[in-house]
């Protein structure tokens, strides 16, 4: 696929191998992955506009002081349409109350499938804005 015609996705993975993997995956599934290690640079991938992210695969728990969740409520307030995927190994009774409306959660250890499945079909829920 044309890297220029893929669709950006953002991925907030503070385990390297983990988000080594998310990556990959979604890149040969056809998507122009961008990657970030902390909620601070997730912040300001999203807040700087040069990418137009239509999808958000990201960890609950990172280090620092904002969570997967947080990242998430802020990329929806940039883009409302932004898919969003959480990925967690312990947090997943919590995503009812606290994941961001249309999401969906993936609890880990998990397969490059349900990964890219789940990306694809939130996007295919939306349309790009024109």
């Amino acid at each position: 696929m044309d890297v220029a015609n893929a669709v950006p996705v953002l991925v907030v993975e503070d385990e390297i191998m983990v988000s080594m993997i998310i990556e990959e995956a979604l890149s040969d599934g056809g998507y122009h992955v961008t990657t970030a290690r902390t909620a601070d640079w997730a912040l300001a991938h999203l807040a700087s506009g040069d990418v137009g992210f239509r999808a958000l695969v990201t960890d609950i728990r990172l280090e620092g002081r904002m969570t997967g969740w947080d990242i998430a409520r802020r990329a929806r307030e940039l883009r409302p349409d932004v898919a969003v995927v959480y990925v967690s190994a312990d947090s997943g009774a919590k995503w009812p109350s606290l994941g961001v409306p249309g999401s969906r959660f993936i609890q880990k250890p998990f397969t490059i499938d349900q990964i890219v499945t789940a990306v694809s079909s939130l996007l295919s829920r939306t349309s790009p804005e024109t």
